[in-house]
């Protein structure tokens, strides 16, 4: 036998009979949890090949570089040959389709977003601000949307925030207190984002989450991995962009039900990071995104050393567990061993708390959900060996697999349209700046900065005719310069207010729409 995968599940290991895991229930989410160097990376690419075999794509963050192995052949090693003997099958090297990103753009395609796409919530997270800075900064968002004012990069939220500091008098009076103060800490805070790195992540081409889902010729589903070693030099921009990228699969994939297959199974190294400090209504958020997030097709897999890492109210969701060895030093670690055992259905056969301190590398305590979706009795158990390298491929090898990425040049040159800086910039330089305050919708708000009702009017032309957002801004504001002269202020806001109601349902969902979900939140749409 060449091949233990089953059409309908992934063979992972060998206790007393072989263990699989079901493919209809792996998007009832799991967790491999352990200590240091007890074979949790060994046990991620396992998993991983297995998923891809069965044609489900797969995204992992490659904190140490030893993931990367996945796009090379493994090595017939001696032991690697004997322990999958032992299992019943021959050991072949094989190696899997796998795609590299990186959020530095050094080991991968870079990854980016826009500032509207991750929202106040997670960026306050990001940027470690109180409750009060917090508010600001959805002010910030608010007002953005209010005056068209795209936010893409991190200089766009600079220029908008000294908006928001210029008109705070204005602004205290329609959204609360704004201080200059509070104002400057936001921006020193996003200096500290800056030299981190973090300006790399913000802004276009933003991903386009469906390439991470993609089969290459034979079926096999894409491994996608996240050059990761860099990144954990910022822990919470690693925690806050793996976050953002689970909750944009929950807002953007649709409800498929359960599935004889994921789409996508989603493996979260170093989870502790995630909840790590996180207030209340962020862990609430992360729960809720887990509990219904199976239903989009997409699993999640949680990869800490020690169970205890995560909450428990997401822990309970986690139905496929592979537990690695655990030391028990300290009065915490016998906690964590105790309540790992308790975790597991038990076997009468085994004493899970005495085994999880014996277990040696390359074996786990395994317990995946079988039949109706019930917990199998835990059981310990031989994990087979991966069939691609185990360890990290080259430099060289990597830029080979670079150059015949199917995304080969998609994000690779960074754009930089108009947005809120260059509008900004451009008011302060004709001495144009518009109202801070206003109750515009957002179609009107759309097109401040090109010049009230023509502005406006220029964006609904460019709705219909399929122009992009930036030209039809700048239709607006070309237009505009020749009419406003004629025009006073007060009739044309009196015409862009009565435009506003009669359009600004239908354009105003248009223009809007990533500012809106960012101003929401960030994490999903109720």
């Amino acid at each position: 036998m060449s091949n233990p995968d089953r059409d309908d599940a992934v063979f992972v290991g060998k206790s007393t009979k072989p263990e699989f895991l079901a493919l209809a229930l792996a998007n009832r989410h799991g967790l491999v949890a352990g200590a240091t160097g007890t074979g949790k990376t060994v046990t991620l690419q396992v998993l991983a090949e297995g998923l891809s075999r069965a044609g489900v794509s797969v995204f992992a963050a490659d904190i140490k570089g030893d993931l990367s192995g996945i796009a090379a052949a493994g090595e017939a090693k001696d032991a690697l040959v004997s322990r999958a003997k032992d299992m019943g099958f021959d050991y072949e090297p094989d190696r899997f389709p796998a795609v590299f990103w990186d959020l530095f753009g050094e080991q991968g395609h870079p990854i980016r977003a826009t500032v509207s796409e991750m929202g106040p919530l997670l960026l306050a997270r990001l940027l470690d601000l109180n409750d009060v800075q917090e508010g600001v900064l959805n002010i910030a968002f608010r007002l953005a949307d209010e005056q068209g004012l795209l936010l893409l990069d991190l200089k766009d939220l600079r220029a908008m925030l000294g908006f928001v500091g210029e008109h705070a008098a204005e602004l205290t009076t329609q959204y609360g207190n704004v201080s200059k103060q509070t104002i400057g800490t936001i921006q020193r805070q996003l200096l500290v984002l800056e030299n981190q790195g973090g300006a790399n992540f913000f802004g276009e081409p933003a991903l386009a989450l469906k390439d991470f889902v993609r089969v290459d010729r034979d079926g096999r589903g894409t491994v996608n991995i996240l050059a990761a070693d860099k990144l954990m030099q910022s822990p919470k921009l690693y925690a806050t962009f793996l976050l953002w990228m689970l909750s944009e699969l929950f807002e953007e994939l649709p409800e498929v039900g359960d599935l004889a297959k994921p789409k996508l199974c989603f493996f979260f190294d170093e989870a502790h990071l995630l909840f790590d400090d996180a207030p209340k209504a962020l862990l609430d958020k992360i729960e809720q995104v887990v509990r219904l997030i199976r239903s989009k097709g997409v699993g999640v897999y949680f990869v800490t050393q020690n169970p205890l890492d995560v909450p428990d109210k997401v822990l309970a969701q986690l139905g496929n567990r592979v537990q690695h060895a655990l030391r028990a030093f300290t009065p915490r670690d016998q906690k964590a061993v105790n309540a790992a055992a308790q975790t597991f259905r038990p076997n009468p056969k085994l004493d899970t708390a005495r085994v999880i301190m014996e277990l040696g590398k390359g074996e786990a305590l395994v317990s995946f959900l079988e039949g109706n979706g019930t917990p199998s009795m835990v059981d310990r158990t031989l994990i087979r060996p991966p069939s691609a390298r185990m360890g990290p491929i080259t430099a060289e090898e990597r830029q080979s697999v670079l150059a015949a990425s199917p995304l080969r040049g998609k994000y690779d040159q960074a754009v930089d349209r108009e947005s809120a800086f260059e509008v900004l910039q451009r008011r302060v330089q004709s001495g144009g700046v518009a109202a801070a305050g206003g109750n515009q919708p957002s179609a009107v708000g759309a097109a401040a900065a090109g010049g009230g009702i023509l502005g406006s009017l220029g964006g609904v032309l460019g709705a219909i005719f399929g122009t992009s957002g930036r030209s039809r801004y700048s239709t607006g504001q070309l237009v505009a310069r020749s009419v406003t002269r004629t025009v006073t202020n007060q009739v044309a806001g009196q015409i862009a207010a009565n435009l506003g109601r009669s359009i600004g349902g239908s354009m105003g969902g248009s223009v809007g729409r990533a500012i809106v979900r960012g101003a929401l939140g960030g994490i999903l749409r109720r």
